[in-house]
């Protein structure tokens, strides 16, 4: 195991990848913006270094400041947490010419996947079912004529995308040309590539992925599903383990279709392979994601695994203790608590955390790097944390999600706390037959929805 690692993030990632090092012996070095300074990951590391002012573009996303502060403190590895630089292939290339390990998967790996229309022509040699579309980037002509053939609606989507931007729903041929404009636009100011690609809409759909693990021996374990169709402009805000959406049969299809893939890939580390379901319950392809992911609690509630421990074996060079399919028991479920006014259209709200209580009792973890007199800055991601409850099935489990966000105190900004508990206790979230249109079929219901 590594001595000494640099995490290379902020937040509730950051604290959590340190608890993991510090768990395995292992020192922990923080990166701080000035923004920063007084920040929890900060006073739990080993030691910190800032790396620049509040902007993530002059800190956290700057490589020749990271990759500095990982040499200057002796650090044998990187973990990169999620978002920032966690899929970027020229940071992941800069550690390795720096003799730094990247927790993570290879730089080529990473790149090939990151292609969103790549990544499906990879996965369709490997066996992976597909949405109907064109196989890569095409121009609006290519665009148009695959649509004339597959059907409206379609959507476009950047290749090189992620969070929604780059992508726009297209109901009808006359609004194809305006929204190619747009959706690339987007794409250029979001990723630098304005790229796209185009895929049959799927309708009613549900958003389930497929956890899994890999080492450099070939092992592959598969840690079952995630449901993700609670949503907001295509950002999760529940996530659930198991789906009610799955049969056992089609759970199998799609992990045996994901071992399949990790394979023909070279894949190292921790990923997320991102599927939709369709109506009748057939699931379809939409891009890996090659980290680790916010809502990977779910995956560990249900498996018992610490994957963030995992990752740092694995980039050690430890093989898997186990592969195949994690054993599983009760049912998981993670609420996203976002620095968000959901009767505003979910603006951003920062400002000074006056109060916070988190909740306490059986079966219930929150994620978070808050602290009562907290300061949520305007440069970040709106997640202040994570509050995630296991229980021995889905009703029991909903249950005691409800009791933990009631007994949770977030005082001093708008969050997204009552919303989660209006989904809770709606029926249709009950009944476990929802989609990723839910939020906006139940808009006129969920009172926090309503504008204030």
């Amino acid at each position: 195991m590594f001595t000494r690692v640099l995490v290379a993030n902020r937040g509730e990632i950051a604290v959590r990848v340190i608890r993991a090092l510090h768990e395995l012996g292992s020192e922990a070095v923080a990166v701080y913006s000035t923004a920063d300074a007084d920040a929890l990951h900060v006073r739990l590391a080993d030691r910190a270094i800032r790396i620049g002012p509040p902007p993530a573009a002059e800190s956290y996303l700057r490589i020749p400041n990271v990759i500095a502060a990982a040499e200057t403190t002796g650090c044998e590895a990187v973990h990169p947490g999620y978002g920032f630089l966690a899929e970027n292939p020229a940071f992941a290339r800069a550690c390795a010419e720096n003799d730094l390990v990247f927790v993570g998967p290879t730089p080529e790996v990473m790149e090939r996947l990151g292609d969103k229309a790549q990544a499906k022509q990879e996965l369709r040699a490997a066996g992976v079912p597909l949405i109907a579309g064109t196989g890569g980037a095409a121009s609006l002509a290519e665009i148009e004529d695959a649509a004339e053939t597959i059907g409206f609606p379609v959507l476009l989507k950047a290749t090189a995308g992620g969070g929604g931007k780059g992508m726009r729903l297209v109901r009808e041929p006359d609004e194809l040309e305006d929204a190619y404009g747009a959706a690339s636009a987007e794409a250029v100011a979001a990723f630098g590539d304005g790229s796209l690609y185009l895929e049959k809409v799927v309708s009613p759909a549900r958003h389930v992925e497929i956890q899994v693990l890999c080492d450099e021996q070939g092992g592959v374990l598969t840690l079952g599903e995630r449901e993700c169709s609670i949503q907001r402009r295509h950002q999760k805000l529940i996530e659930e383990s198991p789906s009610a959406a799955l049969s056992a049969e089609t759970r199998e299809e799609m992990e045996s279709a994901v071992e399949r893939a990790c394979v023909a890939v070279g894949y190292r580390g921790a990923g997320t392979f991102e599927f939709l379901l369709g109506p009748e319950g057939e699931p379809y392809f939409i891009e890996v994601n090659c980290r680790l992911q916010v809502e990977h609690p779910v995956s560990e509630l249900v498996t018992g695994i610490d994957i963030v421990r995992e990752q740092l074996r694995i980039a050690a060079g430890e093989g898997l203790s186990a592969t195949g399919r994690a054993p599983r028991r009760g049912h998981a479920i993670e609420i996203r608590l976002n620095a968000e006014d959901p009767s505003r259209g979910f603006a951003p709200a920062p400002g000074v955390v006056r109060r916070f209580r988190p909740p306490l009792g059986p079966g219930v973890r929150v994620d978070t790097a808050i602290e009562e007199g907290s300061v949520i800055p305007p440069y970040y991601d709106s997640l202040i944390a994570k509050v995630v409850v296991h229980d021995d099935d889905r009703p029991a489990a909903i249950a005691r999600a409800v009791r933990a966000l009631e007994e949770t105190e977030l005082d001093g900004i708008p969050t997204t706390r009552q919303l989660a508990l209006d989904v809770l206790r709606s029926p249709g979230f009950a009944s476990g037959s929802y989609s990723t249109g839910y939020l906006e079929e139940m808009a006129a219901h969920l009172p926090s929805l309503q504008p204030s």
